[in-house]
Parts: C-alpha cells; structure tokens; sequence
C-alpha cells in the first residue's frame, strides 16, 4: 500500500466558516407597525441599537476562554460539517466532515501532537486513484485506529483550522451598520435577541445574542449566496475533553 501520509482536502475548512463569518452580522428585516411618537425603549438592550448589540455579543464571544461550535456550511463545491469543542490552551476534540461523507475525528490535547481517526470513505478518498486493492489496504490498516503527527503539520494540512479558537473568533468583524433588532426567541434553551442585515445579492444573515448572563454569539444563519449555512455557539467555558488515545490504538506519521 502507499506509505501513510496525513490526509489531502479540496479546501479549508476555516475558508467556509470565515465566508459565513464575513457575511454575518444579522439577517432579514423586522415588520413595520404603526408609527408612535417617542416611542419607550422595551425588550432586551432596549437602550442599544441592532450595531451596538452585534459589537457587543462580537466582544464578549471574543474573550471566550473555550466554547463548542456546531458548523454546517453547504457550499455546492464541498460542504462542510464540523463539531468541535476548543479551548484558548490549545485543546480541541470532535468530528469533522469534509464533503457528503468524509469524516474525520480530531484529538488535540496540547500544542504539540494531534490525533486523527478516520472513516472509511475518507480512507478510500485518499488512495482512489491507486484502485480498490490500495483502498482495502488503507481501511484494514488504519480504519479505528488514529494517526498521531505534530500539530504543526496537520495544521499546514489545514485539518487544524477550525481548532484554532483565535483565528475563528478573528473571523467576527465589529462596526457593521444598518442592523436592525428582532425578535427575542431562544436558541437551544437559552433566550436570544435576533438581529438582522440584508446582504448583497439577496444574501442576508441572522445573529442570534444571549440575552440572559454574558451576551455571547449563540448562532449565525446565513441564508442565500454561494455559502449558506449555520454556525451554532454552546458550552462557553466548559473543560474540553481531549484525552490522548490508547498507545495500541496510535499509528505514527513518520
């Protein structure tokens, strides 16, 4: 079989997520309803407008010492899907999907070694071009086991991207204009303001703000464009389990 190498992408995971990040500041517009003079501020940051509510969720997700993201951007080029949970200490752990079925689990449980697992359509992606008995090779080799490399080169890789919770937080862009307040509604429980901003070509996106305790970022949907999707937020501040693998499950990229 062909000497294990660290696995190839199409395109970088962060990519999606920053054109998500980039369009998403709020989406859609509120209905319009009788004029009244002076009207009394009500409701969630009734003192704030729409922007200074997005700068000010955009701050507070910002200083997250680790949170969970839920991604699911459905560009027509390559999808992709991830789940991961990441600290500021360089910890992250979860499941990522490049493409319909392309899976892989990622361990990280420092700065200096990551873990790789996975499935066996992403295997067989790796070595198509080599035929079936290549690709039967690679799954019985290393189908349940993980691929321990440095950091550092899974990283130029770009499977680390979206573990890297200061460069995704970079992605959120204070001083938008023209957002407009919503309604308030919850998101996975918690109560949340949303805030919306047409964008260009018929692309708009919707920023969903917690309006109970620390006024975090809990979920960006962006709708229309070349890459739609959702971005969910959760378990700020919460301990990332990144444990490193049983040693006879590790197979070492040399």
């Amino acid at each position: 079989m062909r000497a294990l190498t660290r696995p190839r992408t199409h395109r970088t995971a962060r990519t999606a997520v920053a054109a998500l990040l980039c369009a998403a500041v709020a989406a859609g517009a509120t209905a319009c309803g009788p004029v009244m003079a002076d009207p009394e501020p009500t409701g969630p940051f009734a003192e704030l407008t729409g922007s200074e509510v997005v700068d000010k969720a955009f701050a507070a997700t910002k200083s997250a010492k680790s949170l969970t993201v839920d991604v699911d951007v459905r560009s027509p080029d390559e999808p992709v899907k991830a789940y991961l949970s990441l600290d500021t200490q360089g910890k992250c752990a979860g499941t990522l999907t490049m493409g319909a079925t392309n899976t892989a689990e990622v361990i990280k449980a420092d700065d200096k070694d990551v873990y790789l697992r996975f499935d066996e359509a992403f295997l067989r992606e790796q070595v198509k071009e080599d035929g079936p008995e290549a690709q039967d090779a690679m799954v019985k080799e290393l189908k349940g086991r993980w691929l321990k490399s440095s950091a550092k080169e899974a990283d130029a890789d770009g499977m680390l991207e979206l573990c890297d919770l200061d460069a995704l937080l970079d992605g959120f862009e204070q001083g938008a204009t023209d957002i407009a307040k919503g309604d308030e509604t919850t998101v996975d429980g918690h109560r949340a303001l949303a805030l919306t901003e047409p964008g260009d070509a018929g692309e708009t996106s919707t920023v969903y703000v917690a309006t109970e305790g620390t006024p975090y970022i809990l979920k960006i949907v962006t709708k229309g464009g070349e890459e739609p999707g959702t971005i969910t937020f959760s378990h700020y501040g919460q301990p990332v389990a990144a444990k490193v693998p049983a040693a006879k499950d590790i197979v070492v990229i040399d």
